[in-house]
């Protein structure tokens, strides 16, 4: 297994843009797994009106795909965000503790470098957003799983929730597995627009 530890400078900047959105009603899309250029357009149309979030130019020529679904926006403070209809993260590839190459008797040391880890990220949030509305863990936790909301410990370590009109911000960290065996894990963070 091979890990990454950096600075949280960049998710620091990337947790300060999140913030500013106050109300994610604005951005939100319709529910549905429409794709193509109408659907990328109204995205872009929603996410300038609530933000000050630049899009990404298209190049002379360039066309949205048909497959396309969501769009990068880049922030004030040079954050790339990733927004689709339900969904926005920041695409920041330089900050905090991640481990990959993981084999299958890497399963503990990886625990225990997101356990080592989430403290801090955690810190972070709370700084930039206030107490969260849940904290958990599936460390000697069997509730974990369904305890925010069915199924929403799926997958993950820990887990925090903030919410925000129209959203729930989600800090968590991946947990690792033997079987399927899990590539690599971190602590992320995404807004899950309602």
């Amino acid at each position: 297994m091979k890990t990454q530890d950096r600075s949280l400078d960049d998710d620091a900047l990337a947790m300060a843009d999140l913030a500013e959105v106050p109300d994610w009603t604005a951005v939100a899309g319709p529910d549905s797994d429409q794709t193509g250029e109408s659907v990328v357009r109204a995205l872009v149309q929603r996410v300038t009106a609530a933000t000050s979030w630049q899009p990404w130019p298209l190049e002379p020529g360039e066309k949205i795909g048909d497959e396309s679904a969501s769009w990068g926006f880049t922030t004030r403070r040079g954050i790339t965000m990733i927004v689709f209809d339900g969904l926005a993260f920041a695409d920041v590839r330089t900050s905090g503790w991640s481990a990959y190459e993981i084999g299958p008797d890497d399963i503990a040391e990886a625990e225990a470098g997101l356990d080592a880890a989430w403290p801090a990220h955690f810190d972070l949030a709370v700084k930039t957003w206030g107490e969260p509305a849940y904290v958990g863990s599936s460390v000697n936790n069997p509730a974990f799983l369904d305890e925010w909301g069915p199924g929403a410990g799926s997958d993950r370590r820990h887990l925090a929730v903030w919410l925000r009109p129209g959203a729930q911000l989600q800090l968590f960290s991946d947990a690792p597995s033997r079987d399927p065996l899990t590539p690599s894990v971190g602590v992320n963070y995404a807004v899950y627009i309602d």
